[in-house]
């Protein structure tokens, strides 16, 4: 499996109650489908999978199936849990339920060494033999997928790419030369560009399920036109958004309030986050409109 363009880090719209709101959640994934994204990667931290229960995970997954529908690439997460045996039964729905691939990430509070996160991630795998893109987030882990890791799970032809969201610039490069067997995939938003600088063909991209014609504008302009001086016009028109989401410390907020503003209701996001406030919210739509507005001129 290989990855190129756009993938969006999907959210799952809550009602006000916090019960699932599958219009919203229906009405998101067609839209952005509309708009052209490559794929879509459900049940991530952007979904907060962290705040679901197993029954909820495993109900979002067939009903992303059904929505999908074969349309684009369907990558589903396996982590925000610490149990292997959750993982893997998360892996198992995943599968039964026609997923492209399972995303793995490392299991979060738990800590575990090098060797336990590989032997974790290879259990997943082999219980489903389906295509892995790895999840490295040390930031909400607490755990790096070292050398000593991607050695191990190399092992396995499975492994076809890793989503990194590190922030840590020199791993661009590292990855890169080091591992060719396992393609590097854009996860940090406010480091897209320098990722597309560097030959990267995909983002999975939490924007996107707002504002998926910028992103996909940017990663035809770099990736596929191969015309930098472009990509560099509209990603400093998108950079103060991307920023805004990683860098304002209310990334799930905000992104729930795109979507809202694209006319889809979010909702709110479940506890113990907060919705951003009317300060907030206007400073973000301020940024969005902007954006928007200069993306439109480039052409």
């Amino acid at each position: 499996m290989k990855l190129n363009g756009i993938y969006t880090a999907l959210i799952t719209p809550f009602n006000d109650d916090y019960s699932i709101n599958e219009k919203a959640y229906a009405e998101v994934i067609n839209k952005i489908i509309e708009e052209g994204v490559h794929g879509i990667v459900v049940a991530g931290s952007t979904g907060e999978n962290y705040a679901q229960t197993l029954e909820e995970r495993l109900y979002l997954l067939k009903l992303s199936s059904e929505i999908i529908d074969k349309r684009v690439t369907f990558i589903a997460g396996t982590g925000g849990v610490i149990r292997t045996e959750d993982s893997i039964l998360i892996a198992q729905s995943v599968k039964s339920n026609g997923a492209d691939a399972i995303m793995i990430s490392s299991p979060p509070y738990a800590v575990p060494t090098s060797k336990e996160n590989a032997i974790n991630a290879l259990a997943i795998e082999q219980s489903v033999n389906l295509p892995v893109l790895l999840y490295n987030y040390p930031g909400r882990t607490s755990v790096n997928m070292d050398e000593e890791f991607l050695n191990l799970v190399s092992q396995s032809k499975n492994f076809f790419g890793i989503k990194e969201s590190s922030g840590e610039m020199d791993r661009i490069d590292y990855l890169i030369k080091k591992y060719p067997n396992i393609a590097l995939c854009c996860g940090m938003d406010d480091q897209a560009y320098e990722y597309f600088q560097a030959g990267v063909k995909s983002w999975v991209c939490a924007g996107s399920n707002f504002s998926a014609t910028a992103h996909i504008a940017l990663w035809k302009a770099c990736a596929v036109e191969n015309d930098f001086a472009k990509g560099k016009k509209i990603w400093d028109a998108m950079l103060p958004l991307m920023k805004n989401l990683e860098q304002g410390g209310k990334f799930v907020q905000s992104i729930k309030y795109g979507v809202t503003i694209k006319g889809i209701n979010a909702g709110i996001p479940r506890l113990p986050l907060q919705q951003l406030n009317e300060i907030e919210k206007k400073e973000f739509e301020n940024i969005i409109n902007t954006m928007n507005n200069t993306i439109k001129e480039i052409g």
